[in-house]
């Protein structure tokens, strides 16, 4: 009996230590959950504490700012797990409205429940509370109305259900099937999106479009991330993908625009396991376009600029200004400078993400795995409207690439865009006409 009594004491008092260690694991899992979803990236506004919200982004109708996930009560301190799930998963806040879209609540419906219980101990329990109030959203009025969005989230959302492996899958790209069409939720932005502003598809089943590319937002296109050689990820390897995101720069590329905050937010963070099945999942996705073929270097420009020959539209600029670092073979210096011979970003239809970056320029982020970055400068200031055109036009059809003509009006307008979107010590960058 006393040996017993002995036996229950130990056992009762050890009930704490374990249900610490399994509040800890959970909160763990949940901060991992939350990196694979890159909340940070949108729930921060620039200069402001983490999760606190207050971020701007430009959507069709106006500007919505994310908002407090903090557990304060400025933020979600009051949610009950069920209140969390409402908005996570079937997109309702607490009062019952409907959240606007860039919340990706589609993607999020695919998430597990044992996930979202993770999730929520993370944001309760594992960050810390800040009373930093929301913003409202600049959208006029009568687009500002809540109640149409119910009608949006009828008809567009997805049911919330976890996510299954389809029978005798890869559970490997099974996994990244879940990450990619799920936390990730790649689609919201590298899916184009219909007049009624769903995303065109929210998986493979659903048609061809489903991470096809987007139209230009914010000054950047997000690519195809399908296996087209032009323009997509055919050309790519599955390490060289699991390179690309977990450093930001890969043997064929580098990373640039909203993908960079992703690189340095997020995908840094997870480990290889999920990187290899991100990787293999996206190379499972064929080719949007059955006249796609590889790129085929084609060395006329590089053996004209190599012998002094600078007569073709924009080569005199490309020498004075890009050269140096992505060499007059197009080449660049492997995962420092990117190649643009054969890059698929620069042989989109769209130019518009060429153009951003040669007028506002950009920076590769540092990551655990690459500690240095790299910056190419803006162009803006020094660079006219014509001659942008002209450079962007030579480096879209040297080397083989198959890029469309750009005009300076296309490179007039978007410059006017980033203008307005860009203040303070910036502004020089981009100004010159």
């Amino acid at each position: 009996m006393k040996t017993m009594l002995i036996a229950t004491l130990l056992f009762s008092t050890s009930l704490p230590v374990l249900a610490a260690e399994v509040d800890d694991a959970l909160i763990q899992k949940g901060e991992y959950l939350a990196r694979a979803g890159d909340c940070v990236a949108c729930h921060t506004a620039k200069g402001g504490k983490p999760f606190a919200g207050g971020l701007p982004m430009e959507t069709p109708i106006g500007t919505v700012y994310s908002t407090n996930i903090t557990p304060d009560s400025n933020g979600i301190g009051k949610y009950s797990f069920e209140d969390f799930d409402q908005a996570v998963r079937h997109g309702v806040g607490k009062n019952g409205s409907t959240l606007y879209p860039a919340m990706p609540y589609p993607s999020y419906a695919r998430v597990s429940n044992d996930d979202m219980r993770a999730l929520y101990a993370y944001f309760m329990r594992g960050i810390e509370p800040v009373a930093e109030p929301n913003k409202p959203t600049d959208i006029p009025w009568p687009l500002s109305m809540r109640w149409p969005l119910s009608i949006w989230r009828g008809l567009f959302a997805p049911e919330v259900k976890a996510w299954q492996a389809p029978v005798d899958a890869d559970p490997v790209a099974s996994r990244g099937a879940y990450l990619v069409e799920g936390l990730g939720h790649c689609g919201a932005c590298h899916t184009p999106r219909a007049l009624t502003m769903q995303e065109k598809a929210l998986n493979p089943a659903e048609g061809s479009q489903f991470l096809a590319g987007s139209a230009p937002l914010e000054g950047w296109i997000a690519k195809n991330l399908r296996g087209d050689h032009k323009n997509g990820l055919g050309s790519w390897r599955e390490e060289d993908l699991v390179q690309f995101l977990k450093t930001g720069r890969s043997d064929r590329s580098a990373v640039f625009g909203g993908m960079s905050d992703v690189v340095e937010h997020s995908m840094q963070y997870l480990s290889d396991a999920d990187l290899i099945a991100i990787a293999r999942y996206l190379k499972t996705l064929p080719s949007s376009d059955t006249n796609d073929k590889p790129h085929v270097f084609d060395k006329q420009v590089a053996d004209a600029l190599w012998k002094g020959d600078d007569s073709k539209p924009g080569a005199s600029v490309y020498i004075d200004n890009c050269a140096a670092c992505h060499r007059t073979d197009g080449h660049g210096y492997t995962r420092v400078f990117p190649a643009l011979a054969g890059n698929p970003v620069l042989q989109t239809a769209d130019p518009t993400s060429l153009i951003h970056v040669v007028l506002a320029g950009g920076t590769i982020p540092a990551t655990q795995t690459a500690p240095s970055n790299f910056t190419m400068p803006a162009f803006g200031w020094r660079l006219s409207d014509q001659e942008v055109a002209e450079v962007v036009n030579f480096i879209r059809t040297s080397w083989g690439n198959q890029g469309s003509v750009v005009t300076a009006k296309d490179v007039s307008s978007l410059r006017t865009s980033d203008m307005k979107h860009t203040s303070g010590d910036d502004l020089g960058q981009i100004t010159k006409q």
